[in-house]
């Protein structure tokens, strides 16, 4: 049986950004855990985190940035870029099911366990089982409304709960002053 969980969402608008993610881990056609939390402030607290995949994988890739972003004194671009080249060259951590979304007052990273490391072509980045409806309920929602990052992404995960069986609606959504 395959373990499937969340929707993790990032929005950046007007002087704000936020992520936030559902709580359901979903375990063959069994929600197993309804308020699992996987949106964090890391770096004292000027990084937001959410991720989506296994949750061992997932915690080590974050872990692993968050030693990064030590090593290179919260600079979250050189992070990323870092633990990619790292992730790939390590035969073992390649392997690794997991993808990341990071934050900070200026950039905003999708990163995932196979060492890629995207940046968005606009201010918004979705993952996870409902992450494309998630997306397009983002897009939508900034474009035709004055809502702000937090109240974008609760509104879009409230809808991708409605569509997604693997999203649930106990959503957790965080925020960092840009």
């Amino acid at each position: 049986m395959r373990i499937r969980s969340t929707t993790i969402l990032a929005v950046r608008r007007d002087g704000e950004v936020a992520i936030g993610g559902d709580g359901q881990v979903t375990l063959g056609d069994t929600a197993i855990k309804h308020g699992a939390r996987k949106v964090r402030k890391i770096h004292n607290d000027r990084v937001l985190i959410g991720f989506a995949g296994s949750a061992s994988d997932a915690i080590t890739l974050y872990e692993n940035l968050e030693k990064k972003l030590e090593q290179y004194r919260g600079n979250l671009q050189k992070s990323a870029v870092e633990l990619a080249r790292e992730w790939r060259n390590d035969r073992v951590l390649r392997q690794v099911d997991a993808l990341l979304i990071a934050a900070d007052a200026s950039d905003s990273y999708l990163i995932s366990g196979s060492g890629d490391v995207i940046s968005p072509d606009d201010d918004v980045l979705a993952i996870g089982s409902g992450g494309s409806i998630a997306l397009a309920a983002a897009k939508a929602l900034l474009k035709y409304s004055d809502l702000t990052a937090k109240e974008i992404i609760s509104e879009a995960l409230q809808l991708t709960s409605e569509i997604c069986i693997y999203t649930n609606a106990k959503i957790e959504v965080d925020t960092i002053e840009i």
